[in-house]
C-alpha cells in the first residue's frame, strides 16, 4: 500500500521542482535497505544506503561530513573528512549497535572484494546513529551483522518510510520519528541534477514544531498529553549527482540544519545532528597516472544546492514522521503518529 506522505495532506514544502519518487534514491545509483526487529522489548533496526551500483570500494565517490551538534557515535567521518571520500554503503542504526553494525559493513566488504578479485587490506564503514531507548530496550544490542546483509540484499530505489529499520524506534517532537526522505532537482547548464535526502528523526521540543511555518506545537503538546524537550538526534545523509568538490559538498550538506530549524528545532545541547554526503559524478576509480581530474560547480551556482538541501531536509524530517504509525514502548508507553494528528486537524493548513 503506498504510504500517505506530508505533499498527500495538501502540504506543499518550497519552491524546487521534486524528483519523480520525491525521494533519495531519485538519484542514479542509489538504494536504500531496511531490517526491522519488533518484538516486545525491542523496535530497533538498521538503513543502509547504497551510493552505488558497482564496487564502492574500488570506485570511490566524493564524500563530506559535518558535525552540527556532536553528542553523537557516528563511525568513520574522521577518514571522510581526511580524504573527501566514501568507499562503503552508509548504515544507521541504534546507538550501542554502531560497533556491531560498523564489523558488519567491512565484513560485507570484504567479500564483495574477494568476488570481484579486489585487494582490501583496510576499510572505512561509514555508521550513524539515533539513541532509540525510549522505544527499545537499547542495552540489549539486538541488531547482529544478519540485519545489516538483510538491509544491503534488500536495498532497492522505492523503500518504505517510517517506523522501519533504524527508525524503528526513534521520536521526533514528541511523537514517532523514523526514517524520511525527499529530493529536489536543479538545472545546471540545461541539464536537470539531483539532491536527495534521508533522515533519521530522532529529535526536538514538541512545542516546538513548525509544519511549513505554521507553528503546532503547542497544539500537538495538548494532543499527545505531554511534551519532548529538544534532545535526542538526527542523522542526515545527503546524495547527490551534481560534479562537486569535497569541500563543496560539506558546504551544501551543513544546508541540511536550515530544514531542521525550519521544523523548529535550536538544536539542542542534548541532540546530535550529524550531516553525511556524497556525489556520484565524480568516480575515483584506480588508475596509473599521477593526477585526476575533476569536474565541479561553479562557485558562484551553488545557491541553488544549498536551496535544494534546506528543502528536502525539511521534507524528509516531515514525512518520517506522518509515515510512521503509533508505537508502544517496552515499558508500556505509547508515542503517537503526526499522520494520525494532521488527519484529526486538517483544519490548520486550509
Amino acid at each position: 500500500m503506498k504510504q500517505k506522505r506530508i505533499e498527500d495532506y495538501g502540504i506543499q514544502i518550497g519552491r524546487l521542482p521534486r524528483g519523480p519518487r520525491n525521494k533519495i534514491t531519485d538519484v542514479p545509483g542509489v538504494r536504500v535497505g531496511h531490517a526491522t526487529i519488533r518484538d516486545e522489548r525491542h523496535n530497533t533496526g538498521v538503513t543502509v544506503i547504497q551510493p552505488s551500483e558497482g564496487n564502492i570500494f574500488r570506485d570511490r565517490l566524493v564524500a563530506a561530513s559535518f558535525v552540527h551538534n556532536g553528542f553523537g557515535k557516528t563511525a568513520g567521518t574522521v577518514q571522510i573528512d581526511e580524504l573527501g571520500t566514501l568507499e562503503t554503503p552508509i548504515a544507521l542504526t541504534n546507538t550501542l549497535n554502531v560497533g556491531a553494525v560498523s564489523d558488519a559493513v567491512a565484513a560485507w566488504m570484504t567479500e564483495r572484494c574477494q568476488q570481484d578479485g579486489i585487494a582490501l587490506r583496510s576499510v572505512n564503514p561509514v555508521v550513524g546513529e539515533c539513541n532509540d531507548s525510549a522505544l527499545n530496550t537499547i542495552t540489549d544490542r539486538a541488531v547482529r551483522a544478519e540485519h545489516v546483509y538483510e538491509a544491503l540484499r534488500s536495498a532497492s530505489e522505492d523503500f518504505e518510510e517510517g517506523g522501519v529499520g533504524a527508525g524503528a524506534g526513534t521520536t521526533c517532537y514528541g511523537m514517532k520519528g523514523g526514517i524520511g526522505s525527499a529530493s529536489r532537482t536543479v538545472t545546471l547548464d540545461g541539464r536537470t541534477y539531483t539532491v536527495g535526502v534521508l533522515v533519521q528523526s530522532n529529535y526536538g521540543a514538541t512545542a516546538d514544531l513548525q509544519i511549513n511555518g505554521i507553528p503546532v506545537g503547542e497544539r500537538i503538546s495538548r494532543w499527545i498529553r505531554g511534551e519532548a524537550c529538544d534532545e535526542g538526534s538526527i542523522m542526515v545523509v545527503l546524495a547527490t549527482d551534481v560534479p562537486l568538490t569535497a569541500r563543496q559538498l560539506r558546504r551544501v550538506i551543513r544546508r541540511c540544519s536550515v530544514g531542521i530549524a525550519r521544523c523548529g528545532s535550536y538544536i539542542g545541547h542534548g541532540s546530535g545532528e550529524i550531516f553525511l554526503g556524497f556525489s556520484t559524478a565524480n568516480v575515483i576509480g584506480p588508475g596509473d597516472g599521477d593526477l585526476l581530474s575533476l569536474v565541479s560547480i561553479r562557485e558562484d551556482r551553488i545557491d541553488r544546492l544549498f536551496r535544494a538541501a534546506g528543502e528536502a531536509t525539511e521534507e524528509a524530517i516531515l514525512n518520517s514522521m506522518v509515515t510512521a504509525g503509533e508505537v508502544t514502548a517496552p515499558d508500556g508507553h505509547t508515542v503517537r503518529s503526526l499522520g494520525d494528528f494532521l488527519e484529526a486537524h486538517a483544519e490548520i493548513f486550509k
